[in-house]
């Protein structure tokens, strides 16, 4: 496939956030505030035994309450679900539930080992890992700006507290997701036990330095968000229905991309969609108009031939010399609309020369 290039231009993005801290350091608030930030409405997928649901006073949103097992396909439907009733932000609280929580990956790999492959771990990561990739992809692929909470191990560290004095904190080492989670993210925040965001990751730049989660860092973050070219190209989800229907309109999606400089249907812009699928919608109708003339065609052409056959078979059985002659035109016309008839004339042939007896 040709490559083409072309002038690197930043577009309108959809938030892909993570935050990831101990008990206590307030993801499941900064969340909140970051999307109020944002601005639009908000879902909360929650898994934390609604505990979201606390902070109801300070953010207005809707919630919906996971339970277990917490499978990667309950985290893709809520995903679609938020899409599907228009939310501007979503926020899955947590993920870790769905790496090593119950019915987590971690567990269906164990229940797999120990059962269908006989202790083969290799083999149950085989079926597991595409089930996470796909929920991965469902974020990657979300029209709607996405924030995750992910629970970090905690450990306990002495600190300097002044004059000479130490005092113990709780602090937040790994999360508890798969490893590599980080780059999927545009941002990735861990949270420490006094409530502060600490980048590990950040494409945006507003976490530069510690900071605590508020309303006008969602504010920045909008604002970075829009701040790229209007001109944005299709999301995810854009992508597979337009794959899909040109697939479906028989389209050579290579040769469309080249015949437009564009090196893959990612590349397609925002403001085109609706034009290019009703193009394309279309061209399937037109396809299936057409096949439905061909089929009425040739219905209408076997309908006449097997006509045409009737009355050929039923002169034949007239001057049929013998009964065995009549077993021909009963085969041949068996499960037609003119079996009863061929019967009848048989019949009544058979009849008439004495061959029923």
């Amino acid at each position: 496939m040709t490559v083409f290039f072309k002038k690197a231009e930043r577009k309108n993005a959809k938030l892909r956030l993570a935050l990831a801290g101990p008990t206590g350091s307030g993801k499941t608030l900064g969340g909140l505030l970051l999307a109020k930030g944002i601005g639009g409405r908000i879902a909360v997928a929650d898994t934390e035994n609604s505990s979201a649901e606390l902070y109801e006073d300070v953010v207005a949103f809707e919630h919906a309450n996971i339970q277990p097992p917490y499978t990667p396909e309950k985290f893709i439907d809520a995903i679609h679900a938020a899409e599907k009733a228009g939310f501007d932000t979503l926020i899955l609280d947590s993920i870790t539930h769905e790496w090593s929580g119950v019915g987590g990956c971690l567990e269906i790999v164990d229940k797999l080992s120990s059962t269908t492959f006989k202790g083969n771990s290799w083999g149950a990561w085989s079926q597991v890992t595409p089930r996470h990739r796909k929920f991965i992809d469902a974020m990657l692929q979300s029209s709607i700006n996405i924030i995750v909470t992910m629970r970090s191990k905690m450990d306990t560290v002495q600190v300097d507290a002044g004059n000479g004095k130490k005092k113990v904190e709780k602090v937040g080492m790994k999360a508890e997701q798969r490893d590599g989670i980080e780059y999927e993210f545009t941002t990735v925040l861990d949270l420490t036990h006094d409530n502060y965001a600490v980048r590990t990751k950040d494409r945006t730049r507003i976490f530069s330095e510690p900071m605590l989660l508020t309303e006008q860092a969602g504010i920045l973050l909008k604002q970075w968000l829009n701040s790229g070219s209007a001109d944005a190209c299709i999301n995810g989800n854009q992508f597979l229905e337009l794959e899909a229907l040109m697939q479906q309109a028989g389209i050579d999606i290579e040769k469309y991309c080249a015949k437009r400089g564009l090196n893959s249907l990612h590349d397609v812009q925002q403001q085109k969609f609706d034009e290019t699928c009703a193009g394309i919608h279309s061209i399937i109708q037109r396809n299936q108009k057409a096949q439905q003339d061909n089929e009425q065609q040739l219905h209408a052409e076997n309908e006449a031939r097997l006509e045409n056959d009737y009355q050929a078979a039923l002169k034949d059985i007239q001057n049929a010399s013998h009964v065995n002659d009549l077993n021909r035109p009963v085969n041949y016309f068996k499960g037609t609309k003119y079996e009863q008839q061929i019967l009848n004339a048989c019949q009544a042939k058979s009849d008439m020369e004495g061959w029923s007896e």
